[in-house]
This record gives structure tokens, sequence and C-alpha cells, in this order.
């Protein structure tokens, strides 16, 4: 059987939604999928259990609500502002210290990782970051069909998984189908910034992202402003160099 990209009339609504980018042979099996992150764990400690019950109903979406008609970031948030997307926030750490310094923008942090969603709850609060919604939907997906072309005023990746396995690249983030999406989702003057404590995928990530039309940028000096995490530490102990890179996108 061939594959396609939706299943037949007969069994679409039997299926659930196409996230993030599944597909169905014509029997309306679904095909497995290559996803650029893994599952962990989901059970909380105390104190992410408390955060999660004091702030998730106001700070997370579920993820069934992008499937409903209507989506509608500006409600979720309460106000209409500029907008930048976090892939990966993992704990949060420097989720709530960027959002914190820039009050007057909306942060769309996408993490799958519930423990790590909770866990940044606190840090929010802790900071009083009330600009940042999290959401634990497959962030290409979420970027090519909630965010509108030219929409998306900065992009933050610090540390996407780096699939060291060379038979795991195809799982990477960073690829030319990807950049070209953070291109077109980016305003003119935006800026997409990135860091790797891996230098092979540092090197991939800048050949990828230098050969998409109307990004322009490189590797750069470390980012000041982005706090240095639990993940970045380990990497450095572990004698691995931290490469910052930014982009930003062309008028």
């Amino acid at each position: 059987m061939s594959a396609v990209e939706q299943p037949s009339p007969a069994t679409r609504d039997q299926l659930p939604p196409a996230r993030p980018h599944q597909k169905y042979t014509e029997d309306g099996q679904r095909m497995r999928e290559v996803l650029t992150y893994s599952r962990r764990g989901s059970r909380f400690t105390p104190s992410q259990q408390q955060s999660w019950d004091a702030h998730h109903e106001r700070w997370v979406v579920p993820d069934h609500r992008v499937d409903q008609p209507g989506f509608d970031w500006d409600e979720l948030f309460g106000r209409s502002a500029p907008r930048i997307v976090e892939i990966g926030s993992g704990v949060g750490e420097a989720t709530a210290v960027l959002a914190a310094a820039r009050p007057a923008y909306d942060v769309v942090a996408l993490e799958v990782w519930r423990p790590g969603v909770a866990h940044t709850l606190g840090l929010l609060a802790e900071a009083g970051a009330d600009n940042v919604r999290l959401l634990s939907v497959d962030a290409v997906w979420c970027l090519e069909h909630l965010f509108a072309p030219g929409s998306v005023s900065g992009l933050w990746t610090f540390f996407p998984d780096p699939w060291p396995k060379k038979r795991h690249h195809k799982r990477r983030l960073v690829t030319p189908e990807f950049a070209a999406l953070v291109a077109s989702r980016l305003r003119p003057g935006g800026e997409w910034r990135l860091a790797t404590d891996w230098s092979e995928y540092a090197v991939q990530m800048a050949s990828v992202i230098d050969a998409t039309d109307g990004l322009t940028g490189g590797v750069v000096e470390r980012w000041e402003e982005r706090p240095v995490t639990k993940f970045e530490r380990k990497g450095v102990e572990a004698g691995r160099p931290i490469t910052d890179l930014r982009y930003t996108r062309e008028d």
C-alpha cells in the first residue's frame, strides 16, 4: 500500500488529529513518524506537583485546544503583543529569566516533557513572568500551523537534542525544511537565537541556515542575556564548547 498524507474519508473521523506530521496508509493505518524529540518520564516531584496545581490552568495550554476552531494566541494571553517562540524550554531556567526581562513580549514555550513544564511554572511564578504560555505539542507542527507567516518576532532554540549517532541525524530539528519554515514565520528583522554544546551540530546548523533564503547571520559570541543553565554547565564540565548562533530575517 502506498503512503498518503491523510487517511481515506471512510476512516478519517475515527482517527486522532493529524499531529504532529502523521501519515497514514490508504486503509487508515497510522505510519511510524520521525520526531525530533523523545518523550521521557512524566512523574512529578512534590515541588513540581505543587507548581503544576497552582499554575497550570493559567499558563499551560491543553493539547486539545489547538484543534479547536478559532484557536487564538491573543485570547490565550489576554492581549495582542509581539510574540517569541521557544522550542525545547526544558525546565524553564532560560525561559523565566528572558521572559521576565521582556514584559512587552509574549513567549510561547514548547516543551513535551511534563515535569519540565511543571518546573518551569514554579520559576515563572518566582520571576513574576505572566507573559508565558506553555504547550506540549510538536514544535514543527506548531510553528507551521499556529503561527501565520511573518508573525513571530523571535525564536529561541537552546541546546536542541544533537542526536549524535549518524543513524539518528534525521531526527535533528535544524534541517533545510525547518530553517525555511522559520524564515517564513519570522517577521522582517526578527531573530533566531540558537545554542548548542555539540560542535558537529553547530557546524551543521550554520551550514543549513546559511543556505536558507531570507536569513542572515552565523556564529556569534555567547549571548549575555541567556542565563547559564544546569544543562550548559554539564556540557562545559564535560569539555564541550558552547556555540551560539544568531540569524535575522531580512526585510
